[in-house]
């Protein structure tokens, strides 16, 4: 039955659960630092509410039967349980779920192993120890006021305008070689429906991997690229001589493989792109159409 959804943070996941929701009748409300884009939501459907990040006004989730958290943490924590604490406890009993989106930057490294949910996470770097610093700040907030968090521990992200074409079509592709080196990905139609079914099914689980079907080292995702666009692929690059920056870096200073049997098993979830190649050809297809 559709209801309320409140999103602290408006980025590209977010965006994309609200678009599967709002015809089905959802009401979308969604946090915005910019008063500038405050016409921009409404053009969208959204409610949007001003929301500096110091303070929150507890009026703004009046209303919502459900809570989506996506602002990144910084050194100081999550800034939504920072400034939004009381709100959220105040409305605890109305609320059917909360999703809070992390990371699978959590499990640290694991030289290319597997890992699933039940992984205890060992951070090798500061984004990812901030992570987990955050899910434990909301565990403990969930148990105080009995909420209904479910945690999404995600990869990377990919989607339309948001995809190894776009690189491409930069001219920003590169492909950096290391030996062994896999990421997990995940496309964002897949990432929102695995949303939808949790907010539908909010007993389902409180910790899930969201991820496709096959981690892959990320110069074959560019290469399939070049190859669905008939374009000359970039030239291999040595990981040693590639000359990153220090947040590329620490995404290579890590190497796992992450299991989402469970997302399948208790959410029912069924990959409309299992790996990046229907992926990638469906975001091409559909460039196509339009």
């Amino acid at each position: 039955m559709p209801g309320a959804l409140f999103c602290f943070g408006f980025g590209y996941t977010a965006r994309a659960l609200a678009g599967r929701l709002a015809p089905a009748g959802w009401r979308i409300a969604a946090t915005t630092r910019d008063p500038a884009r405050l016409e921009d939501f409404a053009n969208e459907g959204i409610d949007a509410v001003v929301w500096p990040e110091a303070t929150f006004d507890p009026k703004s989730l009046a209303d919502a039967d459900a809570i989506l958290v996506s602002t990144p943490p910084n050194e100081a924590g999550c800034p939504t349980l920072a400034a939004g604490a009381d709100a959220i406890a105040a409305r605890a009993g109305a609320l059917s779920w909360v999703g809070y989106l992390s990371s699978n930057g959590v499990y640290g490294d694991f030289g290319g192993g597997y890992v699933d949910e039940t992984t205890t996470p060992r951070p090798s770097t500061e984004r990812g120890r901030r992570r987990l610093s955050a899910e434990n700040a909301w565990r403990a907030f969930a148990r105080a006021f009995g909420l209904p968090l479910v945690i999404f521990r995600l990869p990377g992200i990919y989607g339309p305008g948001r995809s190894a074409f776009d690189a491409i079509r930069a001219g920003r592709a590169r492909r950096i070689v290391k030996d062994g080196q896999v990421f997990n990905r995940m496309h964002i139609d897949d990432i929102a429906a695995a949303l939808e079914a949790s907010l539908r099914a909010p007993t389902a689980g409180a910790l899930f991997n969201l991820s496709d079907d096959e981690p892959a080292p990320p110069q074959d995702v560019v290469a399939y690229a070049c190859a669905l666009l008939g374009a000359a692929p970039p030239p291999e690059t040595p990981f040693e001589e590639a000359a990153l920056s220090p947040m590329t870096l620490s995404f290579y200073a890590e190497n796992k493989r992450v299991r989402n049997e469970r997302m399948k098993r208790l959410l029912g979830a069924r990959l409309a792109h299992p790996t990046y190649r229907e992926g990638l050809k469906a975001i091409l297809d559909d460039e196509r159409r339009r």
